[in-house]
């Protein structure tokens, strides 16, 4: 299936935390959007790897996306290599996309940048016709998406694009807390994290205020890119 955008996540719950309202708004626009999650986020100090995967599938659904994959990458292990840049790049070439967005460049968590460099390469590599990757025991055709945002997590990095979600804020909400192992359970007697204080989720909702009242609406997702950003015309800006 090929589509439109790809959130790429290496734990997860990253891609919801970081761009699922984006997600939800190309959507409802009619476009086709895909979240990939790299580990199982089996390090994970609280939940399971289990209770994890279900859910990341239980977010997919709220959101509605079109296509949902988890690969086996070691969570806290893994490298920017040719074995993982080979499977990712399996993974773009099934989807083709559009547009890809990755993890921070550099973050709290070590494994977001080293994932947001691992996308960012990987991707490039895809577009080269003489690497082989096959599906299905079927060769694939070279493919590189046409951007690559990095969504902004723990570190507060001056975004170069900012995306109005107000009307996708509740439902993003939602999605993220389907991941009920993760963050705030009163009820819960598993150890507390950086993530799973009441104040987290209130900092994810201050940070979507905050860049939302920059560009003028109620929530923003903010987005880092490598590229040079370009607009038809200057009607097209908020």
């Amino acid at each position: 299936m090929k589509l439109d955008l790809l959130a790429i996540g290496v734990h997860p719950d990253d891609a919801e935390l970081g761009c699922a309202g984006t997600l939800l708004k190309h959507i409802s626009l009619g476009q086709k959007a895909g979240i990939v999650h790299l580990t199982k986020g089996e390090l994970g100090t609280r939940g399971s790897m289990d209770k994890r995967l279900k859910e990341a599938e239980d977010a997919s659904k709220i959101l509605g996306v079109h296509a949902f994959d988890t690969l086996d990458f070691a969570d806290g292990f893994f490298k920017n290599d040719r074995e993982h840049q080979l499977k990712l790049i399996g993974i773009i070439r099934k989807y083709q996309p559009a547009i890809v967005l990755a993890n921070a460049l550099d973050d709290r968590h070590p494994d977001h940048g080293r994932a947001g460099w691992l996308v960012e390469d990987a991707c490039f590599l895809s577009g080269l016709k003489k690497i082989v990757t096959t599906l299905e025991g079927k060769p694939q055709e070279e493919w590189r998406p046409k951007a690559i945002y990095h969504y902004v997590q723990a570190y507060h990095h001056q975004p170069d694009i900012i995306v109005d979600v107000s009307q996708f804020w509740d439902k993003k909400m939602a999605a993220i807390k389907a991941y009920q192992s993760q963050f705030y359970d009163p009820k819960s007697k598993e150890p507390p994290t950086f993530i799973s204080t009441p104040e987290f989720l209130e900092l994810v909702k201050s940070r979507g205020i905050e860049f939302g009242q920059s560009i003028g609406v109620k929530y923003g997702e903010a987005f880092t890119t490598r590229r040079k950003m370009g607009v038809r015309s200057l009607s097209d800006l908020i």
